[in-house]
């Protein structure tokens, strides 16, 4: 995530109002200029300047998604966004498809559990062309009728697929066990039920209520200069009426439990999980969380991946998850066995959640594990594409574009106590869903 900001000189006559721009520092130590503005309506536009690469991208964010949503709307988020791609009041979806590619990139639109974005690349020489088709899709989707059946079907074909892996399963039934009535509680695909009842004047009601400025974030990095890019934004942007921010659905998740459920899946492995609720993303305990996980699944050297799977022979696949969250997140382990091995593999990989809990990692442990998180984070970070996604996903999320400053600093100064005592907060008590094939 990383955004610009304006000069104020320039802003005088945008009726915009703009903070003089930090230096943000990547994971990896290096700075880059972000500009942050906000418009008079209020919509927030970040930019970053990147003058090494001839790309730029744009992410345009929306304060919607599934933490917005209800079990009777579950999913209208994403198809809300798939549709607003497949045309406006003057081009069709094939025609936007086109004009992305002749600018040598591409542009899409998805929901996720705390946002919904409407991605975008381009050459650097076309990047206001690609800002205003962005605007376009943004600001003028059509929503016809027939596509949005055409829609609404392929997205019942989604969640029917899911079912039928063996992952996917177990993981939507884990969380749904976890989340209760919470949003978090199902896949931005939505749920069969109230897709089902979905029709054009639900997605056009869902749009009027979200797509207002002060629940919009511009980001854009790249070979750009911040002022053309505000002003350009001001310009696209700027004639939104201010409007209410809709408020996030508050369910709160269950408290924690135990349980076990085995689902029935067709496929030639059994997929364990194991899991319950994190910390959220302004949690103290989130730094110290995500290095348990990383000791556990985080990469070659992890528990899961050393002891389950090169030691013991019980595993063809390991991972630690978990994710950033606004909310309450989650944890998630979990391994792929053969059917065969899977009592035994349960058994080791509930012994592994135990052991990090009674026993304190090691230096050396500590050490890998920090830095394969934040090496991992520096990483991901390279490109023009995750930088406009985290800067925009932070400012959405409410922490600032700047967060990953602090997040940083939180790592590094995780101790082995904090590791052990974050494991025996939120490890203690986990939930069990196991997906075997029919014997």
């Amino acid at each position: 995530m990383s955004r610009r900001r304006f000069a104020a000189s320039l802003l005088l006559g945008l009726a915009i109002v703009a903070v003089a721009p930090p230096r943000l520092a990547t994971a990896d130590g290096a700075t880059g200029s972000v500009t942050r503005t906000k418009l008079a309506n209020g919509m927030t536009v970040l930019v970053r300047e990147n003058p090494t690469a001839p790309v730029v991208a744009i992410s345009l964010m929306v304060r919607m998604g599934t933490r917005w949503e209800t079990r009777q709307n579950a999913g209208l988020s994403n198809f809300l966004q798939l549709m607003v791609v497949r045309g406006t009041t003057s081009l069709d979806g094939t025609q936007i498809a086109s004009a992305a590619d002749r600018m040598g990139g591409s542009i899409d639109a998805y929901a996720d559990a705390d946002y919904s974005e409407i991605p975008a690349t381009a050459l650097s020489r076309y990047w206001g062309e690609m800002l205003d088709l962005v605007a376009e899709v943004a600001l003028r989707p059509s929503i016809p009728d027939d596509t949005t059946q055409a829609v609404r079907d392929f997205l019942l074909r989604q969640i029917r697929n899911r079912a039928e892996k063996p992952y996917d399963a177990a993981f939507d039934s884990l969380m749904a066990r976890t989340y209760g009535d919470n949003p978090y509680a199902w896949d931005p695909l939505g749920l069969k039920e109230s897709l089902e009842r979905m029709d054009r004047a639900a997605l056009l009601a869902h749009y009027r209520r979200h797509y207002v400025p002060g629940a919009m974030v511009l980001a854009v990095s790249g070979k750009v200069k911040s002022a053309e890019v505000v002003a350009r934004a001001e310009r696209l942007f700027g004639g939104l009426p201010a409007a209410p921010v809709p408020a996030p659905n508050a369910t709160a998740p269950p408290a924690p439990s135990t349980g076990r459920a085995v689902l029935t899946v067709p496929g030639a492995q059994a997929q364990i999980l194991m899991g319950g609720l994190a910390p959220s993303l302004t949690d103290p305990d989130l730094a110290a969380m995500k290095v348990v996980s990383t000791v556990l699944g985080g990469g070659l050297a992890s528990r899961f991946f050393s002891e389950l799977r090169d030691k013991q022979g019980l595993a063809y696949t390991t991972a630690a998850r978990e994710p950033m969250r606004v909310g309450a997140g989650y944890f998630l382990a979990l391994l792929g066995t053969a059917p065969a091995n899977k009592e035994k593999a349960e058994v080791a990989l509930r012994e592994q959640l135990e052991r990090i809990q009674r026993q304190a990692v090691s230096d050396e442990e500590l050490r890998v594990a920090k830095a394969f998180l934040l090496g991992s984070l520096a990483m991901d970070r390279r490109t023009n594409a995750r930088q406009a996604w985290y800067m925009a996903s932070l400012e959405v999320a409410g922490v600032g574009h700047e967060f990953l400053d602090r997040y940083v600093a939180q790592v590094r100064a995780v101790t082995k106590a904090d590791v052990q005592l974050a494991a025996q907060r939120y490890l203690a008590t986990v939930r069990t869903v196991v997906a075997e094939p029919a014997r």
